[in-house]
């Protein structure tokens, strides 16, 4: 194609790298915002309903649980037909979720509840889908940024999306003590349906699919650069995405790391309020500063980690963060000082943050063919760790007696993030044969 018809694609293309990075990030922080307002609300549930421990326990995984598993399609789906729908049915489906559960604040909370449990199971799933945002904004960036830049957007996309949580842990109590309950929930609609429109007017999809949709050449990595996208040409089908991806050990060695750093992070976060309540006698607002200072800490630290990855190897950094995330949890688990303890947890923090940016780094690198697909896997299979760790430290707590129990919980964490360490060393031997046969077969 000649320049002067390069020069004419390039005017079709809407949008921009940046602002598409700034408003997926907008729509992931919204999503994970409405997931972050379901769980203060289990305990009134529990109470109220008389629930079993099962019941309250499963209500209270729902929303990760189905956002987890949703993150695999639609995390996939951002190959066959772009970020912008995909994404934007999520943010819906938890906007309706949120509705539902004003509507029955407004309605029955707190003295009709009887007979609501189904319909409580239904909401968490809907709002759950929020969580699901994530893989998709994962794709949507990969295709927007070239791999060598890649590491900096991830990182800002993912660090700043998931300082959610933690400011929603802090400002949700002082919101309901200033406005009521149902003001303070209808405020956090507000702001997911104010995110939702915002992102459903201005994203646009990638220059590949713009080009893809408008007839024009989208073979040319080099091309696609110059036009403002990335040099990743999705494979077109989701399907097809999650069989490649699948089909490749290094996305299931990412998988592993993930389930290691972000769903420990999702663990630490369930976790934290009952240690440092159980451990230190922390009142529930102290508690949940605390947990909120390690959440914001693996987030900013997530962005950094992202910017530095494009500049330097990171090799090394794998095993140095799952030692830092070992050793220090081992600190956790056997002090009994508040400053150690609380120093020790955000070592931890500042490792899984690391990690996080690291591992969706690496994704272009090693599934180039399906980035949709592994970011699917990854983010889907490995966000699972939130719902299936903290039941292996809770047999560990039961098995403790006194007031450390909550602190040795702790232990199953340090053991799985020293065994993802042999993990790391098969990964590059495995990269490192995958490299020699390619060049054999070019020569």
């Amino acid at each position: 194609m000649t320049g002067s018809g390069t020069k004419g694609e390039a005017q079709l293309i809407r949008g921009s790298r940046h602002s598409a990075m700034w408003l997926a990030t907008l729509g992931f922080f919204g999503g994970f915002a409405g997931v972050s307002i379901f769980g203060p609300l289990v305990p009134k549930f529990t109470e109220l309903l008389h629930l079993t421990p099962f019941q309250a326990g499963l209500l209270a995984a729902i929303p990760s649980l189905t956002g987890s598993l949703l993150r695999i399609p639609f995390g996939a789906a951002v190959d066959r037909v772009g970020g912008k729908r995909p994404l934007l049915a999520l943010l819906l489906l938890t906007n309706a979720g949120v509705v539902g559960l004003l509507a029955l604040i407004a309605t029955s909370y707190p003295g009709h509840m009887d007979g609501t449990y189904p319909i409580l199971m239904l909401l968490g799933m809907l709002i759950g889908c929020g969580i699901a945002t994530f893989s998709v904004g994962i794709a949507q960036v990969s295709y927007w940024f070239p791999k060598k830049e890649q590491g900096g957007a991830l990182g800002l996309y993912g660090g700043l999306g998931n300082t959610s949580p933690g400011l929603s842990t802090m400002m949700l109590p002082l919101a309901v003590g200033a406005i009521g309950l149902l003001g303070a929930y209808a405020v956090w609609f507000a702001v997911l349906l104010a995110v939702t429109i915002a992102y459903a007017l201005f994203i646009k999809d990638a220059p590949w699919f713009q080009l893809r949709d408008g007839g024009h050449r989208t073979d040319d990595p080099a091309r696609l650069v110059g036009l403002g996208g990335s040099d990743l040409v999705p494979r077109g089908s989701a399907v097809e995405g999650l069989r490649t991806a699948a089909a490749l050990p290094a996305t299931w060695a990412l998988v592993g790391f993930y389930f290691v750093s972000f769903g420990g992070f999702l663990a630490f976060t369930t976790w934290l309020p009952s240690f440092w309540g159980s451990m230190y006698a922390s009142s529930l607002r102290d508690a949940g500063l605390l947990t909120a200072a390690f959440s914001l800490l693996a987030a900013v630290v997530r962005v950094a980690g992202g910017m530095a990855s494009d500049r330097l190897s990171i090799r090394y950094a794998l095993i140095g963060n799952f030692l830092l995330m070992a050793v220090a949890t081992l600190v956790l688990a056997m002090s009994g000082t508040f400053a150690v303890s609380l120093a020790a947890t955000l070592a931890v923090g500042a490792g899984m943050g690391l990690q996080n940016a690291i591992v969706f780094k690496l994704v272009p690198s090693y599934v180039p063919s399906a980035v949709g697909g592994a970011s699917g896997w990854i983010g889907g299979i490995g966000a699972l760790g939130g719902f299936v760790i903290p039941p292996v430290m809770g047999l560990v707590t039961g098995s403790v007696a006194g007031p450390e129990a909550y602190a040795r919980g702790f232990l199953p964490f340090a053991v799985l993030a020293l065994l993802a360490l042999p993990l790391v060393w098969w990964l590059g031997r495995w990269s490192s044969r995958t490299t020699a046969v390619a060049g054999s077969a070019a020569t």
